[in-house]
């Protein structure tokens, strides 16, 4: 009887339990999600860099002619025979919105997250809360639809021309960056410790010193993360600004001259070439300085969070 008992517990210690064939069931199905997402982020960067690199091989163009050259006519060439697939008004076309809506929109963004953490958290909580979050929530088409009927017509009538270019860019990217720096400012001076608040009060600091020279200087990892993330949002935003730069793949000269962006002359050729073609190429090279400028915003933001962590 005792015998039987104890193989009983043997054969029952050998065989697994159901707890467990289910704990080793869920780490199986984890695996395999994490396997098949980064397998689809390597398949976008091979496929992506497989296209964009195509532009060169074989060809005329040169990587740096691409970057540098400001003529950008896919399907015609130069005297020399070379193709005319200047990249550098896109890309300071870009890098030109996304600047300048960051400058404008981080003002703006660290003062409503000083009043919503510091100064009036309910009324923040209660009101301006749900407003960025409703901004958070319109769709670009709608910010590109206003800023076509609203701030082209404004531009228009205040400098003269046309009323595209940049500087209408770049008011349509601030309202739409706006949220995404307010939101993770809200949450880096959320993150400064009280005692440091209690420690400068303590010593005699008013409540906007406190603010401004221990707050504000705890919080800022935080805040350059969200403004970095805000400049990602800014350089890859295509339909709204399509809409009101004015999509001229020129070298901007002013504020309000038409230009375009990479993101623009990407939405607006890729249904009008032949796969494989050296235009279609082309786009897949500006797809590819996006891809990499994403990765180094990504970088920069690891980068900027592992400086500022608080000890």
């Amino acid at each position: 009887m005792q015998k039987m008992q104890n193989d009983e517990i043997k054969i029952a210690l050998q065989h697994r339990s159901r707890s467990a064939r289910i704990e080793s069931r869920g780490k199986m199905i984890s695996f395999a999600c994490i396997t098949l997402i980064v397998a689809v982020v390597f398949a976008i960067f091979a496929f992506v860099a497989y296209h964009g690199i195509s532009t060169f091989v074989g060809t005329k163009v040169s990587v740096w002619n691409f970057l540098t050259k400001t003529a950008w006519a896919p399907g015609t060439t130069d005297a020399s025979g070379v193709p005319k697939l200047g990249a550098l008004p896109m890309i300071a076309g870009s890098f030109g919105v996304t600047l300048l809506s960051a400058v404008v929109a981080t003002p703006f963004a660290v003062s409503a997250a000083i009043y919503m953490v510091e100064i009036s958290p309910r009324v923040g909580k209660r009101i301006l809360q749900p407003v960025i979050d409703l901004l958070v929530g319109i769709p670009s088409v709608v910010y590109g639809f206003i800023g076509l009927t609203v701030v082209v017509p404004f531009i228009r009538r205040v400098f003269g021309g046309s009323g595209f270019g940049i500087l209408a860019g770049t008011f349509v990217l601030f309202v739409m960056v706006l949220p995404t720096v307010t939101s993770m400012t809200v949450s880096a001076l959320k993150a400064v410790p009280r005692r440091y608040r209690e420690a400068s009060l303590a010593l005699g600091a008013t409540r906007w010193q406190t603010i401004y020279k221990v707050v504000l200087r705890a919080g800022m990892p935080g805040i350059l993360t969200g403004i970095v993330f805000g400049m990602a949002r800014a350089f890859g935003e295509a339909l709204a600004v399509q809409m009101v730069i004015g999509n001229a793949a020129l070298m901007p000269t002013s504020l309000i001259s038409p230009a375009s962006t990479l993101t623009s002359v990407l939405t607006a050729g890729i249904g009008n070439t032949v796969m494989g073609s050296l235009e279609n190429n082309a786009l897949w090279s500006l797809a590819l300085i996006l891809l990499l400028m994403s990765l180094a915003f990504n970088l920069l933001v690891r980068w900027i969070g592992k400086k500022g962590e608080l000890k």
